[in-house]
C-alpha cells in the first residue's frame, strides 16, 4: 500500500511540474511577443533628410548666423516634429534657384520664396511675412502716392528678386527706371552716394544689415520711406515632382505642430535697431 502510494505521489508531481513547464514557456513566450511589439511601437520611424538650397540674406537665411537664419530656423523644426531632418546649402540667389529646380541634384526645393504661378512649383504654407519698403537718401526723399508716381525717380533692384507684380511689370514694360545689383547692400550704398533714388529692400533686412558694424555713417544719410510697398508672405518652394509634393505635405503637416510666429520672432537676432 505505501508503494502505490508513493507510486501514485511521483506520478502526481510529473503530471504538476510537466503542467507547470508548459503554462511557464506560455508565459515567457507572451512575455516575448509583447517586448516585441512595444519595441517595434516605441523604435521611430527612420529619419529621412531634406535638401534644400538658400541665398545669404540676413536675418532670414544666413550661414553666418548660428541658426541659419530666421526661415530656415522655422522649417527646421517643421520637419524636425515630423521625425526628419534638414540640410540647406547656400549659393548665390540665382544658382539656388536653378539648382533646386533641375532633377539632376538632391535638392528638392529652395527657401525662402514669395508665392508666385509657377507650374515647375508648389509652395508650403506661409512660414512667415516680409514687408517691403523703399530706403531712401534722407536729403532727396521720394514722393509717390501711386506706384506708377515712381516711374520719375531710379530705384535699385536685386537681380533675380520678385519685387510686387505692378512693380516688376513696369520694369518689364521699360515704364520704371532701375539699376540692377547682386546684393542689397550694395543698394544701400548706392542710395547713400545719390547712384539711385531709392531700393527696394526687406524691411527686416535693412535693419540687420545696418546693424552691422561700420554701417552707422551709412545709417545717418538714409531712411525708410514713408510708404511702404508691400507686405509679401514667405514660403519653401518644392518642385513639382511626387517627391516634392510629398516632402511639402511633410513639411505642411510639421508646421501644424510648432508656434510658427513665436519661433519666427525668437529665431530673429535681437541686434535689429528699432
Amino acid at each position: 500500500m505505501l508503494r502505490l502510494l508513493r507510486l501514485y505521489f511521483t506520478i502526481m508531481c510529473c503530471r504538476f511540474i510537466r503542467v507547470m513547464d508548459k503554462f511557464i514557456h506560455i508565459q515567457c513566450f507572451r512575455r516575448l511577443l509583447l517586448l516585441l511589439s512595444l519595441s517595434l511601437f516605441l523604435t521611430p520611424l527612420k529619419a529621412d533628410t531634406l535638401y534644400l538650397t538658400s541665398l545669404n540674406w540676413a536675418p532670414y537665411s544666413s550661414e553666418q548666423l548660428d541658426n541659419k537664419g530666421a526661415v530656415i530656423a522655422v522649417t527646421r523644426a517643421a520637419l524636425k516634429a515630423m521625425g526628419h531632418e534638414l540640410v540647406v546649402d547656400f549659393y548665390p540667389w540665382n544658382r539656388a534657384v536653378r539648382l533646386a529646380t533641375r532633377s539632376h541634384t538632391k535638392y528638392l526645393g529652395y527657401i525662402p520664396e514669395y508665392i508666385f504661378p509657377a507650374e515647375h512649383l508648389v509652395f508650403s504654407v506661409a512660414i512667415g511675412s516680409s514687408l517691403l519698403v523703399i530706403v531712401e537718401n534722407k536729403d532727396n526723399p521720394i514722393y509717390w502716392e501711386k506706384l506708377s508716381d515712381l516711374n520719375q525717380y531710379t530705384i535699385g533692384v536685386v537681380k533675380g528678386y520678385v519685387n510686387t507684380h505692378e512693380f516688376d511689370g513696369m520694369i518689364a514694360a521699360g515704364e520704371q527706371r532701375v539699376e540692377t545689383v547682386t546684393s542689397d547692400d550694395q543698394n544701400i550704398r548706392k542710395v547713400v552716394s545719390g547712384r539711385v533714388n531709392g531700393a527696394v529692400i526687406d524691411l527686416h533686412v535693412l535693419k540687420y544689415l545696418l546693424a552691422r558694424e561700420g554701417m552707422e555713417p551709412l545709417k545717418e544719410k538714409i531712411q525708410v520711406n514713408d510708404r511702404s510697398l508691400v507686405e509679401k508672405e514667405l514660403f519653401v518652394a518644392f518642385r513639382n515632382t511626387p517627391e516634392g509634393r510629398k516632402w511639402r505635405d511633410i513639411f505642411n503637416q510639421g508646421l501644424a505642430k510648432i508656434d510658427v510666429d513665436a519661433l519666427m520672432e525668437a529665431s530673429m537676432p535681437k541686434t535689429n535697431p528699432h
